[in-house]
């Protein structure tokens, strides 16, 4: 057998699955972890409970989600203590994801010491953007100093849907070049050439770019400013309102997309101003990546909105009939893969990702030395 179970440790969760080669033999939930009510006072407490309900016969790897790498690691690692000293210091890139993380890691090799740990990096795939893609135009010794630059996220997901898309062309993937839009609550764009990331939309942290269920997206920075100048709310008040209280909350009051989407066929105003903003953005992104890629064979929606929402997706793409672009309103209603007319010069399609398997696949390759 080649059992991997895949651990994504949050603050308060642990979501994990178990896979037997690329078979799902097992998955499930731990949430309200250490808070009042909840079923498990810690993470090594929800962690043995998993383990002990799950067949591990034949388990060859533990393979962790860790949302940022920074610059040190540019691909799925074999965890060692420098490697989680490592993680560790990228904390304050990553305040609220990495030490979850950490604790899963942490509790994962105290109870099975003998079984090999691999961390699979959000921003890993992204590693592959050139200098001029990464780099801020700010004070160079600053941005050097303090580790600011583009990192990029979403990347199991990017790569995975990227791959499954050129799979459902019937193109090579290493000759594929591939707009991907990863919109679930957390939104993000990648431009793809060949399976090798060459454009994101997040930035340092995963709140640039696209606009998101709770998150502003791109802003100008001045407006932190001006809040602060003139509104007087503090840094972390700023912060707190932009990634919790900001994109289609901010907009319409909820950050439940298929709500929003009801109030948008009621004609809500602020609801259709929301899914105009939302998918305006998106339409950019697209444009700006047919620039960067100068060609493009697909683009491929994924995750919980770009799987399920028609109206996003022909919205985001209407207009772009002069670029190659065009949605077939019946095939995207009834969320086809391809979504495109025969024949178009670019195809859209609609292929779910499973970031989950992509860690799994991912350990096993790094074990094995590929």
């Amino acid at each position: 057998m080649t059992r991997i179970l895949v651990l994504n440790t949050g603050s308060s969760s642990v979501k994990y699955r178990l896979f037997d080669g690329a078979e799902t033999v097992a998955k499930g939930l731990v949430e309200r972890i250490g808070e009042p009510g909840g079923d498990v006072p810690d993470h090594e407490t929800a962690l043995q409970q998993i383990m002990d309900k799950l067949d591990l016969a034949g388990l060859v790897a533990v393979g962790h989600r860790v949302v940022h790498g920074g610059s040190e690691f540019t691909r799925a690692t074999v965890i060692d203590d420098e490697v989680v000293a490592t993680i560790a210091r990228l904390v304050p890139l990553a305040p609220l994801h990495n030490p979850p993380a950490l604790s899963g890691i942490e509790v994962a090799r105290k109870l099975l010491p003998e079984v090999p740990q691999v961390a699979v990096f959000d921003t890993a795939f992204h590693a592959t953007i050139p200098p001029e893609g990464v780099t801020y135009a700010i004070d160079a010794e600053l941005a050097q100093r303090w580790g600011v630059r583009r990192y990029g996220f979403h990347g199991t997901s990017h790569a995975y849907v990227a791959r499954r898309t050129a799979a459902l062309l019937g193109v090579p993937a290493e000759r594929a070049d591939i707009i991907t839009l990863h919109l679930g609550n957390g939104a993000s764009a990648c431009a793809v050439r060949g399976g090798r990331s060459v454009a994101t939309s997040m930035g340092m942290a995963p709140q640039g770019g696209l606009v998101m269920g709770t998150r502003s997206g791109d802003i100008d920075p001045a407006i932190v400013f001006h809040l602060h100048r003139v509104a007087g709310l503090s840094v972390d008040e700023v912060e707190n309102m932009l990634n919790r209280h900001a994109g289609v909350r901010g907009l319409a009051g909820e950050n439940d997309m298929r709500e929003v989407e009801r109030r948008f066929e009621d004609g809500d105003p602020a609801a259709t101003l929301a899914v105009d903003v939302y998918c305006r953005r998106i339409r950019e992104y697209v444009g700006a990546y047919l620039a960067v890629l100068g060609r493009a064979d697909a683009i491929a929606f994924t995750a919980g909105v770009g799987e399920h929402s028609p109206i996003v997706r022909g919205r985001a793409l209407a207009g772009l009939s002069a670029l190659g672009i065009d949605v077939d309103p019946e095939r995207n209603e009834r969320n086809a893969p391809v979504i495109s007319p025969d024949g178009a010069p670019i195809a859209v399609c609609v292929v779910p990702t499973d970031e989950e398997l992509e860690i799994a696949e991912q350990a096993r390759a790094t074990l094995s030395g590929g």
